[in-house]
């Protein structure tokens, strides 16, 4: 879970920036610390960019979920489709310091916003109230947030028509068109035919109605990206036979547009979207023929192009902006990830932090500011980290006030402001999303800061299970797609 940033230069400030002396203004700037904060439960979050997310608007209105002081009641039958810390948790709105609840559906405990249209559509998902009467978890639909109101996909006039099977749903992104993408959860024959439990289904919402978006021949398939003109990307089964070297099915990545699929893939047996932007770029990762090695790709205009890697097995994007700039991680010959960005053709180191062996970028805005994670040699998240102007990557911690008491693990995404989301762990082991306002040092905007919340309550957890705690919500995401073993091309954090 991670969240981060928001920024406000008023043309005095700007005035004040340029007239700066030279060296100074050649230095990284600093930032505004602001806590999110909770609901009155322990720990707040913006969703993890294991997949690309946007989690902040240009306005700086920043979207998650956060823990309010009640337990959950179906808390060791959690449906995972929320993140698990013993507490319900509610999908959040942050803006202007004023921490919003957005609710859950009547009888419904958990809810999460994963996505924010540049117009203010939040999309997520929230449970229903309904226990599935087969797996005993609690059920969850699609949900649109619209003007502060919820408003409950599955319950469109045609949801049952087109998906007869569906016990849930999940919503995974929304466009300014009010355009809504993501999964059914349907339990059907042929889900049981190869060991699964229940089968994804993806779907187009618009206009009240769903669209059942098929499959390229296997059984499952996900939605996750919807841009601007409608197109959709995200990955399908292409048959229900396993493979020799990952015993599961064919998996493509796919771009959908005027009711037509298209598959993508390297060459290997499994391939999957990581994000898309508004000209119908589409990065992903996938493996190579004989599924040793797995690669990132970019989609173009028809053309399928291996970004490749720094000498290693394995790499993956996390994010592309509307330039075609992409950012990720690549392993080099002997192993470790480093980030990158790719541009015109060429992938450039974005190195690693003093003492942190590894890193991996997760955003880059439309200026090219990237920001991610340095991690440790066992993939965890260490260190938040900025790469800009060509500037060796700056520890994000040395860049806000001293005393904020907090200690930033990660920065999973920055608007083009220039403002970051980021997830903080506190020294007792709670977990906040916060956000990076970029300031002058000094100044009196450039103080820590609290956001306005409901109510506050000291968590009864002991150090030992937050830590846990966290180590399940860092690896939990909403739209995680089916994971496999892939030899030769092991990621720690899969």
């Amino acid at each position: 879970m991670k969240s981060r940033t928001l920024t406000c230069i008023t043309a005095i400030t700007l005035f004040a920036a340029l007239a700066l002396p030279v060296q100074l203004a050649a230095q990284h700037t600093r930032y505004r610390l602001i806590d999110v904060g909770t609901f009155g439960g322990p720990n707040s979050s913006v969703r993890e960019p294991d997949q690309g997310f946007q989690a902040i608007s240009n306005q700086g209105i920043v979207v998650g979920g956060a823990d309010t002081a009640n337990p959950d009641p179906n808390f060791l039958n959690n449906d995972g489709f929320f993140p698990v810390d013993g507490f319900i948790i509610h999908a959040f709105q942050w803006q202007k310091n004023v921490l919003t609840d957005l609710g859950a559906l009547p009888g419904g405990n958990n809810s999460f916003a994963v996505w924010i249209s540049a117009n203010g559509l939040i999309a997520g998902s929230s449970e229903n109230g309904v226990i599935d009467p087969q797996f005993g978890v609690p059920q969850a639909d699609a949900v649109l947030w619209k003007d502060g109101k919820i408003i409950n996909i599955a319950t469109a006039a045609n949801f049952t028509a087109v998906f007869p099977a569906a016990r849930s749903s999940l919503a995974n992104a929304v466009n300014n068109r009010g355009q809504v993408v993501g999964d059914t959860i349907n339990v059907t024959d042929q889900c049981e035919a190869f060991s699964l439990p229940f089968c994804r289904r993806a779907f187009l919402w618009q206009n009240g109605l769903l669209q059942d978006l098929g499959t390229l021949g296997g059984p499952e398939t996900s939605a996750l990206f919807v841009n601007e003109r409608g197109e959709v990307a995200g990955w399908t089964l292409t048959n229900s036979t396993p493979n020799p070297n990952t015993n599961f099915p064919t998996q493509q990545a796919f771009i959908w547009k005027d009711g037509t699929m298209r598959g993508l893939t390297l060459g290997g047996t499994i391939a999957f979207p990581q994000a898309f932007n508004n000209r119908g770029q589409v990065v992903g990762g996938s493996t190579l023929t004989g599924d040793l090695a797995f690669h990132p790709f970019l989609w173009d205009r028809g053309m399928l192009t291996d970004l490749g890697t720094f000498g290693g097995t394995f790499g993956e994007p996390r994010w592309i902006n509307d330039s075609g700039e992409i950012v990720g991680k690549a392993t080099n010959q002997d192993g470790a990830f480093l980030a990158f960005r790719w541009r015109n053709g060429v992938m450039s180191n974005l190195g690693t932090l003093d003492g942190d062996p590894w890193s991996e970028a997760f955003h880059i805005n439309s200026k090219g500011q990237v920001v991610g994670a340095a991690e440790d040699l066992s993939g965890e998240w260490v260190d938040a980290f900025l790469w800009q102007d060509g500037r060796p990557i700056v520890n994000l911690n040395t860049l806000i006030p001293a005393d904020s008491g907090v200690r930033l693990i990660s920065a999973p995404d920055i608007n083009d402001r220039g403002e970051i989301t980021a997830l903080g762990i506190f020294p007792n082991g709670d977990q906040h999303a916060f956000l990076l306002i970029p300031c002058i040092e000094g100044s009196s905007g450039c103080e820590n800061e609290a956001s306005t919340t409901r109510k506050r309550v000291n968590s009864t957890l002991t150090l030992a299970q937050h830590l846990a705690i966290r180590r399940i919500m860092a690896r939990f995401n909403t739209r995680s797609r089916s994971v496999y073993q892939i030899p030769g091309a092991t990621d720690p954090n899969r």
